[in-house]
C-alpha cells in the first residue's frame, strides 16, 4: 500500500504518474487531504481510496509519502508518529525539509528518504534527487527509487546537495515554462499563430532534450551544431550574451537555492 499525506499539487502528480505507470493500482493507494472536498476530487479522478486521517493512511501503508507544504510538516509528523513503525518507509517530498527534522518527530530507528521530484513526473519524465536520512538503508532507497522510477529518474546525492537539486530541476520546469512562453510570443510578434509558434517552440523544446539526453550531446556540442558562421543562430546568441541572459540564469539558480535554505530554517 502506498500513502501519501497532502495530497497537493505534488502528491497528487505522483500519484497521478503511479497509476498510469501501472506500477499500482488505484486500491492499492491511500491520500489525505485537509478538507473533504479535496478528498472527493481525488477519488473522483484517480479512484484512490482517501482519509482526512493521516494515521489511518499510514497504517498497513509500506511505503509512506509526505507531501504537505513545509510549514504544515511537523504538525502532521505529531500526528502518525504513534503509529508509523521502522518497518515502513518514509519518503518526503515536502521542500527543503531536511531529514533530520523529520526523525526527531518519528520513533527510532524510522527510514526517511528525502526526496525532491518536479511535475514532469505526470507524463513519466520527472526528475528526483534523493538522500538517505541517518537510518535509512540501501533497500529503503531502492523502495524510494522504485517510486521514482515509474514516474521518471531520480539521482543519489548527499543531503547538502538537496537545496541545489530543488533550484535546479524541482523549479527547473518552471524555467523552462517562462523560456517557452517568451519564444512563442516572439512567434506571435513575428506573423505566426499563437498555434502554429506554439507547437514550434514546445516541438524544438522536446526535440533538443531527447538530443541532448538520447544522443548524450553536450549543450555547447548542439549549440555549434546549429550556429553557422554569420548565420541567424549567431546573431541571436549574441542578443541573448549581451542581454545577460546567461548571467540572469546562474543568479536566478542561486536565489532559488538560498530561499530553498531560508525555508528549511523556517523563513
Amino acid at each position: 500500500m502506498l500513502a501519501v499525506l497532502g495530497a497537493g499539487k505534488a502528491g497528487e502528480a505522483l500519484i497521478a504518474g503511479v497509476l498510469s505507470s501501472g506500477w499500482r493500482e488505484p486500491g492499492e493507494i491511500v491520500a489525505t487531504a485537509r478538507h473533504q472536498e479535496r478528498l472527493d476530487e481525488l477519488a473522483e479522478r484517480h479512484g484512490i481510496g482517501t482519509t482526512l486521517s493521516n494515521a489511518e493512511a499510514v497504517e498497513g501503508a509500506g511505503i509512506v509519502v509526505i507531501g504537505v507544504k513545509p510549514q504544515d510538516i511537523e504538525g502532521l509528523l505529531r500526528e502518525i508518529a504513534g503509529v508509523v513503525t521502522s518497518e515502513q518507509t518514509v519518503v518526503s517530498i515536502a521542500a527543503a525539509i531536511p531529514t533530520a527534522l523529520i526523525e526527531q518527530h518519528l520513533s527510532d530507528r524510522v527510514p526517511v528518504v528525502r526526496a525532491m521530484p518536479n511535475t514532469p513526473m505526470t507524463v513519466h519524465e520527472g526528475m528526483a534527487g534523493i538522500t538517505a536520512g541517518s537510518h535509512a538503508e540501501e533497500e529503503h532507497l531502492a523502495r524510494a527509487e522504485e517510486v521514482l522510477g515509474s514516474v521518471g529518474r531520480s539521482v543519489r546525492v548527499d543531503e547538502d546537495q538537496m537545496d541545489a537539486i530543488t533550484a535546479v530541476s524541482g523549479s527547473g520546469p518552471a524555467y523552462f515554462a517562462l523560456l517557452a512562453e517568451s519564444m512563442i510570443e516572439a512567434g506571435i510578434l513575428l506573423g505566426l499563430s499563437r498555434e502554429v509558434s506554439t507547437d514550434l517552440v514546445v516541438q524544438t523544446m522536446l526535440g533538443t532534450a531527447k538530443l541532448l539526453r538520447d544522443e548524450r550531446m553536450h549543450p555547447v556540442e548542439l549549440r555549434e551544431a546549429v550556429t553557422s558562421p554569420g548565420g541567424t543562430t549567431i546573431a541571436a546568441i549574441r542578443e541573448l550574451e549581451q542581454a545577460g541572459v546567461r548571467a540572469a540564469f546562474l543568479n536566478a539558480i542561486q536565489a532559488a537555492m538560498q530561499r530553498s535554505k531560508e525555508l528549511a530554517q523556517g523563513g
